[in-house]
């Protein structure tokens, strides 16, 4: 019934989520109305960055800087009506016939915001709350990683916002209870989940005795700091320090409470099985809307699902080739084994194992780093550093990530690893990792997107998943046409790596479109991957919580290899990998449709120089 599906030209055979008009000419094109627009954009993205405290400080500013940002449905209805007003004032002044091209795709992509929130507006009860990366942990982590403390304003700040998080917490607690009255309600492992994230995070001074909880050392850590450096007296060190245990034991700890306490009651009316977002009310509308927002494309569930299963497919025909060159005898589902238990792909569950593994990934990254020149122009600017997540939000088998580092270049970008159990993550996946996370991956292309000129700044900050989460994927393909993986079982993570982005459309798809259960997404991925069960488990379980978003990683990568490709066979001895990943990158995150048209652009304009 699932005939082979020609990759190259599948994607091109569906819709947009919003089209994008052929360029035109722009023969007419007003250079003053262009900069303009540009002006007005950066103007209204300023209005909406000011509207959020907390995306003021990930970008290094510190306006409201004792302020969290308003999590109530009132404060969402607000950013609405602000965009549709923003929307219609741009239209009412810009003709985008009038516009350069580059202005165009800022106008199209301004429009396009309006459309996609009101989307998102209408699943907002759709989505579950205090989830895992929820703001229960998501607001300690945040101050601790984004809350700069330079001098005592910025701790008496920091406090503050301590402060806070109890009217934070109650806003989610109200939605949290919304979407349970429209009977949405996440699966009852993630009740579990989100009561054990808060026990770590309330674990230690000032609640109980023992060690500082994550926030206290964090905040001990910086006030010293500034008593180090003579930035405060001893006396207000202390007095900091003693005013942030007390609103967290008197407003932080009773809000957390409130949660723990609704969370374990509402428990026992969540569904003991996972269920998919068809089993959620409209569920399948919304499962849907859901794949076109994540993807920016109009693909259905069911062409989403048929794609996995032939990608899956080609995929295990080349593990087949990379087999024979390790000397392996078995089937590949032995050898799926072999690289599942083998010890020699596992470095020890010790400190001294765990200091290996970042110690490694910075090693594929220095070396990535020597080769990049030849291979793009455009190089980023930022910083990058490797860390293990924190202990307060670390989850056994669970995702590398990271986190972009701020603008002005102050705080680095961040390749995380969660290393609580060193079974869950196998080295020979090691190398693509690093290349997804940090280099060419996910650091360089946002520092690239943060560091652009020229452009509205809204273009600098926003993403798209289908295009960042689809150039980390294609980030960790690339390398194989630059002379690395030169290690056979390294190269078999890197199809390990991709084969688990395909067996996600599958999956997705079968958990929210055809009802699959925990255990038959598990089976299907264990039979078709190498990866640890451990990481497998926790895979499948976010992909309950977050439906369609681990659809975009393989949806987004194909497209880009298939401009790619397009690009070299139009222009032949004329084309250059730093050109096309230069035209890719250089324009920060976009929709997929227009990265599409900008680089049919560029390539009609190297066929004509």
């Amino acid at each position: 019934m699932n005939q082979p599906i020609d990759r190259r030209s599948f994607l091109a055979t569906t819709g947009a989520a919003t089209v994008v008009a052929a360029a035109p000419a722009f023969a007419q094109a007003d250079a003053d109305q262009s900069r303009a627009l540009t002006a007005f954009l950066d103007a209204e993205y300023e209005k909406e960055v000011m509207m959020d405290p907390e995306e003021l400080t990930s970008q290094g500013r510190k306006d409201r800087y004792d302020e969290l940002t308003d999590r109530s449905e009132a404060a969402a209805d607000k950013v609405l009506a602000w965009r549709r007003d923003s929307v219609a004032r741009m239209k009412a002044r810009f003709d985008p016939a009038k516009l350069s091209e580059d202005a165009r795709t800022s106008y199209d992509m301004w429009a396009l915001e309006l459309e996609r929130s009101q989307l998102s507006s209408r699943w907002r009860r759709h989505r579950y709350i205090f989830t895992r990366g929820g703001a229960h942990t998501g607001l300690p982590n945040f101050l601790i990683n984004f809350h700069r403390v330079d001098d005592r304003r910025d701790a008496e700040a920091y406090v503050a916002r301590i402060g806070k998080i109890d009217a934070a917490l109650d806003q989610l607690l109200v939605r949290a209870k919304a979407g349970a009255a429209d009977g949405v309600r996440m699966p009852r492992f993630d009740y579990k989940q989100g009561l054990a994230d808060i026990a770590r995070v309330t674990k230690g001074a000032p609640f109980s005795d023992g060690e500082d909880c994550p926030l206290l050392a964090d905040i001990r850590r910086k006030v010293e700091a500034l008593r180090a450096g003579g930035k405060v007296t001893d006396a207000e060190a202390e007095t900091l320090v003693k005013s942030a245990a007390a609103a967290m034991t008197g407003r932080m700890k009773p809000a957390y409470d409130r949660v723990v306490a609704w969370l374990t009651e509402d428990m026992a009316n969540a569904s003991a099985e996972a269920r998919g977002a068809g089993a959620l009310p409209n569920g399948q509308r919304y499962y849907a809307d859901a794949l076109r927002l994540q993807t920016t494309t109009d693909m259905t569930a069911a062409q989403i699902h048929d794609l996995g299963l032939s990608e899956v497919a080609r995929i295990r025909a080349e593990m087949e080739g990379v087999k024979a060159q390790t000397g392996f005898k078995g089937t590949l589902p032995e050898f799926f084994v072999f690289m599942r238990t083998d010890q020699r792909f596992y470095l020890p569950d010790t400190e001294a194992g765990r200091t290996e593994y970042l110690q490694r990934a910075e090693a594929f990254l220095a070396e990535m780093k020597a080769k990049m020149p030849g291979y793009f122009g455009i190089l980023p600017k930022a910083d990058l550093v490797v860390k293990r997540v924190e202990a307060f939000r670390e989850i056994p088998g669970a995702a590398q990530h990271y986190f972009a580092g701020t603008p002005d270049g102050s705080r680095p970008g961040i390749y995380y690893s969660h290393l609580s159990d060193m079974k869950a993550m196998p080295t020979y996946q090691l190398q693509n990792i690093a290349y997804h996370e940090g280099l060419p991956g996910h650091h360089m292309q946002i520092s690239i997107a943060q560091e652009l000129t020229g452009v509205p700044r809204f273009r600098t900050q926003y993403g798209y998943t289908a295009f960042s989460e689809g150039w980390g994927l294609y980030a960790e393909a690339l390398p194989k046409e630059m002379g690395l993986y030169t290690d056979p079982y390294n190269d078999f993570g890197r199809l390990s790596g991709e084969i688990w982005r395909a067996i996600r459309l599958v999956v997705d798809t079968g958990i929210h479109a055809k009802g699959w259960s925990e255990e038959k997404a598990v089976a299907y991925f264990l039979a078709n991957s190498a990866q640890p069960e451990a990481a497998v488990r926790a895979e499948i379980q976010r992909y309950f919580l977050n439906p369609g978003q681990a659809t975009c990683y393989k949806i987004g990568m194909i497209r880009i290899q298939q401009l790619r490709d397009k690009a070299r066979s139009a222009l032949g001895p004329k084309f250059d990998y730093r050109g096309f990943h230069d035209v890719v990158l250089g324009g920060g995150s976009q929709p997929i449709p227009v990265l599409e048209a900008r680089v049919t652009r560029w390539i009609a304009r190297q066929r004509r120089a």
